[in-house]
C-alpha cells in the first residue's frame, strides 16, 4: 500500500487514467468474485454459480472499457489501480475473504457493487468536462447494472429453497467449528476450575495466591484443551472444521471461562473478592445455558440442571475443601 502523501487525487487524474482506473478495477472485481465461487463451490455449488456469472459479467464490462480505451487513446493502458488513487474504495485483503462465512461473503459481494456505483455517481457530480462526466456516468450505470444483474443469476441460481438449505448448512458448519468447541472450552474452564480456585481462596485467604492458582489453572487448561480438540480429529471426515479453529475456540473459551472468577482475586480485600468471583461463577453458568439452548437447542430446563446445579456443587466442594 503506497503512503497516503504518494497517491494521486481522483480529481487530478486524466479521462485516460480514470478509464485506464476502472478497467484494472473491474478486473480485481472478477478475480474476486472468481475466488468467492471456488471457495463455495464444495459446500454452497447453488452460491458458486452466482459468482461465477458476476465475475463474467464482470469480464463483458472490462471488455467495453478496453474497447473505448483501445478507441480514444490506443493500445498502451496506463498502470493504474485502486490504492494509486487516494479515497478511492478498498476491497479485502485475499487471505482475509477466504475465511469469510457464506452470508458475509454475500453481502460483500453485494457492498463491492453499490461502493462502485456511489463512487462512480459521486464523481460525475464533482468534475466539470462534459467527457469526463459521461464517462463516470456510464461506469456508475454500469455498477449499477451488475447489481441488477447480480440480483437476476440469484434468482436463476439460488431460489429461497436452495439458499434456505445452504444458510442452514453454514450454520450447522459455524456450530461445529466455533460453537461447539468454544462450547466445550467454556463449559471446562468454568467448572473445572472451581473447586481449586475456591478451595485456594477459602484455604490461605490470600488473594494473590488464589489468583496466580486460578491463573496457572485456566491458562494450562486452555492449551490442554487446544492442543487436545486440534490433535483429536482433523475435520476431514467429520465435518467440524478445521482443527486450529476449532483448537482456538476451545482453548481460548477455557481460558477465559476460567480466568473469569480468578480475576477479582487482584482485589486486595479477600471477602469482596469472594464475593464479586462467586457473582461471575453464576453469570457464566447462565451464559453456558444460553449457548447451549440457543444453538446447541438444548431445553432450557435441562441445560439449567445440568450447568447450574452441577456448577453449584463443584463450587461448594470447593468451598468446603479450602474452609475444611
Amino acid at each position: 500500500m503506497l503512503p497516503i502523501s504518494s497517491r494521486r487525487r481522483f480529481d487530478d487524474l486524466s479521462e485516460r487514467e480514470i478509464l485506464a482506473l476502472a478497467i484494472s478495477s473491474e478486473e480485481d472485481d472478477a478475480r474476486i468474485y472468481r475466488l468467492y465461487a471456488e471457495r463455495l463451490r464444495g459446500a454452497y455449488p447453488a452460491s458458486a454459480a452466482v459468482f461465477d456469472g458476476m465475475a463474467a459479467e464482470e469480464d463483458q464490462h472490462r471488455q467495453r472499457l478496453i474497447e473505448a480505451h483501445r478507441a480514444r487513446f490506443g493500445e498502451v493502458i496506463p498502470l493504474i489501480r485502486r490504492e494509486h488513487v487516494a479515497g478511492f474504495y478498498a476491497r479485502r485483503p485475499v487471505w482475509l475473504m477466504e475465511n469469510l462465512p457464506v452470508e458475509r461473503i454475500r453481502a460483500e459481494a453485494e457492498a463491492m457493487e453499490r461502493q462502485a456505483h456511489d463512487f462512480y455517481l459521486r464523481a460525475a457530480q464533482r468534475v466539470t468536462d462534459a467527457g469526463t462526466r459521461k464517462l463516470l456516468g456510464d461506469l456508475a450505470a454500469a455498477e449499477s447494472g451488475h447489481r441488477i444483474a447480480a440480483g437476476e443469476l440469484e434468482a436463476r441460481h439460488l431460489p429461497p429453497d436452495v439458499r434456505d438449505a445452504e444458510d442452514r448448512a453454514a450454520r450447522r458448519q459455524f456450530i461445529l467449528t466455533w460453537v461447539q468447541p468454544g462450547l466445550a472450552g467454556l463449559m471446562d474452564g468454568s467448572v473445572s476450575t472451581l473447586a481449586p480456585i475456591f478451595a485456594t481462596a477459602f484455604a490461605t485467604q490470600d488473594p494473590w495466591t488464589t489468583f496466580q492458582v486460578g491463573a496457572a489453572a485456566s491458562i494450562g487448561a486452555g492449551i490442554s484443551m487446544g492442543f487436545t480438540e486440534a490433535a483429536h480429529d482433523d475435520g476431514v471426515l467429520s465435518g467440524r472444521g478445521a482443527p486450529w479453529k476449532r483448537g482456538l475456540a476451545s482453548g481460548v473459551m477455557t481460558t477465559l471461562g476460567g480466568m473469569g472468577h480468578a480475576l477479582p482475586y487482584l482485589i486486595n480485600d479477600f471477602w469482596t473478592a469472594t464475593t464479586i468471583a462467586i457473582a461471575i461463577v453464576f453469570v457464566e453458568l447462565w451464559a453456558i445455558v444460553w449457548i447451549q439452548n440457543r444453538f446447541m437447542e438444548t431445553p432450557f430446563f435441562r441445560a439449567t440442571f445440568q450447568v447450574v446445579l452441577g456448577g453449584a456443587l463443584v463450587l461448594a466442594a470447593g468451598i468446603l475443601i479450602g474452609g475444611g
